[in-house]
């Protein structure tokens, strides 16, 4: 009984010194929450003393502007009063109403200014005329000496170098199965011969011979050569000549200056990397036939971003005309009006090569079309056809351009 009570003893003098820590921590936390209290009410007087005081400055200058404003409203109508009052003495001065005067005056002004614009438009007819042939010259020898670009020429082989002659080996495979799966992935004909350290990729699709130049580099490096692997590295030389593609025809519009494309124009200029004509690169073609065509336009006033697209674009149908019938320049039109070009720049790629066209800006992409494809050394050509058709050009030819950059000088002037 006396330990029950022992422990009960102890027991609630536990509970008892709890409960007292209890009550001190609770004490304390309401302290501080009044504490915390009463710093927000002095803050909330202390805004509430900076609010009263921001009111009383803002009410001030509102009386100031309201001020302000009726004293501009009185000198307003004072100004008013005295200009009526003027335009009143002038009236009697002169005999003549406001408007009688200002009909009288507009119409000796217009006469004087439909003699003298009649006057200075014979003038410059004139002179148009006269300096037409020598300033169609100047302009296309300026625009050729300006742009001078790189020849490009196509080559249907391709050369991939190799660490050792050991790896032709390994290239064909037991019983040629490495060669056979090379060829049939990418449509190319691998030739491995006696060249040191080297092997040929033969193809007339530049595409599908960078593809196996790409895929046989990367076997090569990786040193890994059977099948399954070829077939992967095959695939993913697909998708970089893919982003190669995509990037070329970005790049392109970039350095011509043409933007707001949509993304399939931008793929299929890019594709004209890869597309020659007569030996010449089309897509490096297209960028000098921009340039050619904005110094041109630049010159004889025409609107320089049209001419500049059109010349950038006016192949554009060579991407896919051996997948769509018809002319390259009635394809490339209808593929950039479906991706909304501006009706002008189709108009320069429909009538790119026609004999009549409906705007300067489309002459002018013929006109640099044809002096971008007739340079020396921009087509591959033997040499006595070249002689053949310099002296063609030197007994007809001169003539005929100089008629035709005449034409466009005086249309260009008269449009001015």
């Amino acid at each position: 009984r006396r330990a029950i009570i022992i422990e009960g003893k102890e027991e609630a003098l536990k509970f008892r010194t709890d409960a007292e820590a209890e009550i001190r921590e609770r004490r304390s936390e309401v302290q501080r929450t009044e504490q915390r209290i009463a710093n927000r009410q002095e803050n909330v007087e202390r805004r509430a003393t900076n609010l009263e005081r921001r009111e009383r400055k803002l009410s001030d200058k509102e009386k100031t502007v309201s001020e302000l404003e009726e004293m501009k409203q009185e000198h307003k109508q004072q100004q008013d009063a005295m200009r009526s009052e003027q335009l009143t003495k002038l009236e009697e001065i002169g005999q003549l109403s406001m408007s009688d005067a200002r009909n009288e005056l507009m119409y000796s002004a217009e006469q004087e200014i439909e003699h003298d614009l009649a006057i200075r438009y014979r003038d410059f007819e004139e002179q148009a005329r006269a300096e037409a042939n020598e300033k169609a010259r100047n302009i296309l020898a300026l625009a050729i000496h300006r742009f001078a670009a790189d020849v490009v020429s196509e080559a249907t082989v391709t050369t991939v170098q190799l660490p050792s002659d050991d790896m032709k080996g390994r290239l064909i495979g037991r019983e040629g199965r490495n060669i056979r799966a090379i060829e049939k992935a990418t449509g190319v004909d691998l030739i491995i011969d006696d060249t040191p350290e080297a092997v040929t990729l033969s193809c007339f699709d530049p595409v599908r011979r960078e593809i196996a130049r790409l895929a046989v580099t990367n076997l090569v490096s990786d040193g890994r050569i059977h099948p399954a692997r070829i077939e992967e590295m095959v695939g993913r030389s697909e998708k970089e000549v893919s982003e190669l593609i995509w990037k070329s025809g970005e790049e392109a519009a970039l350095e011509v200056g043409v933007r707001g494309l949509h993304p399939d124009i931008v793929r299929l200029l890019g594709r004209l990397k890869y597309r020659y004509s007569y030996g010449e690169n089309v897509l490096q073609h297209s960028i000098e036939v921009a340039h050619l065509s904005s110094m041109i336009a630049s010159e004889v006033g025409a609107n320089v971003k049209v001419a500049m697209a059109g010349g950038l674009l006016h192949d554009l149908g060579k991407a896919l005309s051996h997948e769509v019938e018809g002319p390259h320049a009635e394809i490339g039109a209808d593929i950039a009006s479906k991706h909304s070009v501006a009706k002008a720049v189709c108009t320069c790629i429909a009538e790119h090569h026609d004999d009549v066209m409906s705007s300067t800006e489309a002459f002018i992409v013929s006109a640099a079309d044809a002096i971008s494809a007739a340079r020396p050394g921009s087509r591959r050509d033997t040499a006595e056809n070249y002689i053949k058709r310099l002296q063609a050009w030197k007994k007809s030819g001169a003539h005929l351009t100089a008629w035709r950059s005449a034409t466009l000088f005086r249309r260009a002037a008269k449009c001015a």
